[in-house]
């Protein structure tokens, strides 16, 4: 079985014009899944209340990684920006 990756985050959202709803996620996990990325992107199962979703765990440019919040996600789970959520996922 996948191991597990277990966050809480803050719910941010890209400044520019249509810009993403996301979490980042921790450097320490980031570094342990950096040698699984391919084109910085890890391929995860996502999770937050009773949404699950595939996805994948997307570069800052900065060294660390973010995970999107899809509308369907944040609308049945009722997220909106400042929202501090659990997350958790299992590569895929």
């Amino acid at each position: 079985m996948a191991k597990p990756y277990v966050f809480t985050a803050e719910v941010c959202l890209f400044p520019q014009a249509g810009g993403w709803h996301y979490v980042a996620v921790p450097q320490e996990f980031t570094d342990e899944l950096k040698p699984l990325a391919v084109r910085g992107l890890v391929a995860v199962k996502a999770t937050v209340g009773s949404s699950s979703w595939h996805t994948s765990l997307l570069p800052m440019g900065d060294g660390s990684q973010f995970l999107a919040l899809p509308a369907k996600v944040r609308q049945k789970e009722q997220i909106t920006i400042g929202d501090v959520i659990e997350v958790s996922f299992v590569v895929r």
